[in-house]
């Protein structure tokens, strides 16, 4: 699988991350990204970002699963967003800013890709999110069996 890390600022720059991050999808590979590896892939499967006003930067920021309709407490740091309403078809929102509505997550409905705007490794609920790991590992072994 391809971890697609966290890292500061505007990530339609990184044209060499999103071109990256088009290639393993199209090769299917098991693709996780978190913060600005959130962005690019939404920047990736065709979404837009968008510069936030204030951004979120700290911990105990709630997240609400639009799924399951359960709550995690997050950590967060960053000052852009993916635009939910330029997920291409195949995409869903998966998470979103209960302060402010703003998209947390996103996931193919087909295939093994998610992402998150928060950080599930900085343990903040003190480790409400650490399934996202155990979800990856589980899809990237699916793959080689």
């Amino acid at each position: 699988g391809i971890f697609l890390s966290n890292g500061p600022g505007d990530p339609e720059p990184c044209r060499y991350a999103i071109e990256a991050t088009r290639e393993f999808i199209a090769r299917k590979l098991p693709t996780f990204g978190i913060c600005l590896g959130h962005q690019i892939m939404g920047l990736a499967v065709g979404g837009r970002t968008l510069k936030m006003k204030f951004g979120h930067h700290g911990a105990n920021h709630p997240v609400l699963d639009v799924e399951t309709k359960k709550v995690y407490i997050t950590s967060q740091n960053h000052g852009y967003a993916v635009r939910e309403d330029s997920l291409p078809a195949g995409w869903q929102p998966w998470f979103v800013n209960i302060n402010d509505g703003s998209n947390e997550g996103i996931r193919s409905r087909t295939e093994p890709y998610f992402s998150v705007q928060f950080h599930p490794e900085a343990s903040p609920g003190p480790q409400d999110t650490a399934f996202l790991f155990d979800d990856f590992l589980r899809l990237a072994g699916e793959l080689k069996a």
